[in-house]
């Protein structure tokens, strides 16, 4: 019998780690790597872009049901796992055979490499980082089992155990997995604290004043905040606004570098500048943005003051041929969005916009220039990092979402919700007060009801109507609350006397409806 095997069977997960420190090294120095680089060629963000490309829309609406704006983070963990269970299995079959596992290295360079230069704006030299790490990463793989196969065979049951050198090949084959992680751990804090220290667009934002607008909001009316305990304030803080889009490594523009080409089926193209921008009759306006994603009860929604430049002014400086339907709003990752022609030249308050609740819009919301257009769910016109407006058709073109089988035109839907007391609280017996948000976009909602149990409907109380495109939030008092198990239930009527609908739909294809009811114990 071959005495190699039980050699190094022996030992199997000295081979495992093997294989999960050459990963560490592949993928840390790979992004340490990528500070000197473009953003989009770090590989592991290259390859959770394109596993979310080619996430089917109902995988896609069940992470971000489940996780919610953690959705990438999730992506983040399961791609981790991932690559430590193969990088394992790398290194046991390293054991038996190096050039079949160099060549399964290869394979997976070469896929990250595809997705590295998979993004709009990559070019070759953005592949540099990977095939580095690659190389880095074959390196600490063939030493390391290497070492492993001597620490094993020092400790061969055919042969008489030497403790000196048995120790001696354990200690180093340790001493090179730690070190490696050692390593590779603190290079990519380091690459980013420089990444950090190199990016003058936190800066430039910190630094950049907003302009003033030529047409200003009114102040908020005292009744536009009911201030129920649990319910969402009329005015979303920017750090809580919810933020879902398909950008793992967000595009980072300065202002100064920022262009917007409009083209496509127009009598005029031309580009526009971030100065030229700003230099115009910028106007604010509240508006409430709402994710397709969002169920009818969930929290995928926000209310901010925004500062644009309408655009259906940009539009009419464009002037459209006919037979043009549809812009294509492409943002500087590539994402796209297709928004209906017709809304974006009404009169509601489509916006190029440049602030948000009275300060630059955040890097994470779309800096320096995104667009926000009433009545329409944001995977079809809430382009953020907008570089790019096409005016075309939509039998010619198809937006990101829409090409992965969600609806061409993405209307937002009236709907309501009960946001305090939560589902299966307990609340004390006498007076139990309700509260929550409604909104019906360009419309604007005219009446709430509630609900307990199976009783009669109760009309609520409304909060001051501000805009057409911003939620109303509602209040009713339940003064006889009884003890026991009850349900409670909302729905909303718009101000042209439609009822929102009872029927229940899932988010795709094209937003969530069904009166939102929940379950809740008076004790």
């Amino acid at each position: 019998m071959d005495s190699a095997a039980p050699q190094t069977s022996r030992f199997p997960w000295r081979y495992a780690l093997a294989g999960v420190c050459a990963a560490l090294i592949l993928f840390c120095s790979a992004q340490a790597l990528s500070v000197f680089f473009a953003n989009t060629s770090s590989p592991l963000v290259a390859l959770g872009s394109t596993i979310i490309d080619f996430t089917p829309a109902w995988l896609k609406d069940w992470a971000i049901k489940l996780f919610g704006t953690n959705d990438k983070l999730f992506l983040f963990v399961v791609l981790t796992v991932v690559a430590a269970v193969l990088a394992g299995l790398v290194g046991l079959l390293a054991r038996r055979n190096m050039r079949a596992a160099v060549t399964l290295v290869g394979v997976l360079a070469f896929i990250l490499g595809v997705s590295v230069l998979s993004w709009s704006n990559a070019s070759l030299v953005d592949v540099v980082p990977t095939l580095m790490g690659a190389v880095l990463g074959l390196g600490v793989l063939v030493w390391l089992t290497d070492v492993a196969r001597r620490a094993a065979a020092s400790s061969s049951l055919n042969t008489e155990p030497n403790p000196t050198e048995t120790g001696a090949a354990r200690r180093k084959f340790l001493l090179g997995a730690t070190g490696s992680a050692a390593l590779s751990l603190p290079a990519v804090g380091v690459a980013q604290t420089f990444r950090g220290a190199q990016n003058v667009v936190e800066s430039a934002r910190s630094a950049l004043g907003l302009p003033p607008a030529k047409v200003k909001v009114p102040a908020l009316p005292s009744g536009a905040d009911l201030k129920v305990t649990g319910v969402s304030p009329f005015m979303t803080p920017n750090e809580d606004f919810y933020r879902i889009d398909t950008a793992l490594s967000m595009p980072r523009i300065g202002p100064q570098s920022w262009s917007l080409r409009v083209h496509g089926m127009v009598e005029h193209e031309f580009t526009l500048t971030y100065d030229e921008l700003v230099a115009k009759d910028l106007v604010e306006h509240y508006l409430t943005l709402i994710c397709v994603s969002n169920e009818v009860s969930g929290d995928l929604v926000g209310n901010a003051k925004w500062l644009g430049y309408p655009l259906r002014e940009i539009l009419k400086q464009a002037s459209p041929l006919p037979g043009a339907d549809m812009v294509l709003s492409t943002s500087k990752d590539g994402f796209s969005a297709s928004t209906p022609l017709e809304v974006l030249t009404d009169t509601r308050e489509a916006l190029l916009a440049v602030g948000m609740n009275g300060e630059p819009l955040p890097l994470d919301h779309g800096f320096p220039v995104r667009v926000v257009v009433p009545g329409l769910y944001g995977y079809v016109s809430a382009t953020k990092w907008v570089v790019d407006l096409e005016v075309t058709r939509f039998q010619d073109k198809a937006a990101y979402w829409t090409s992965r089988g969600w609806s061409e035109r993405g209307l937002v839907k009236m709907s309501s919700r009960i946001e305090a007391p939560r589902s299966f609280a307990q609340v004390p017996t006498g007076s139990v007060v309700f509260g929550g948000t409604a909104w019906a976009q360009t419309i604007g909602i005219s009446k709430v009801e509630v609900q307990i149990d199976d009783g009669p409907w109760q009309e609520a109380e409304l909060s001051t109507l501000v805009f057409a495109d911003t939620w109303r939030q509602w209040r009713y008092e339940w003064k006889d609350a009884t003890s026991g198990s009850h349900t409670a239930t909302v729905r909303a009527t718009n101000s042209g006397g439609e009822l929102q609908t009872q029927t229940p739909a899932d988010p795709a294809p094209d937003g969530a409806s069904g009166w939102h009811r929940l379950q809740f114990t008076v004790a």
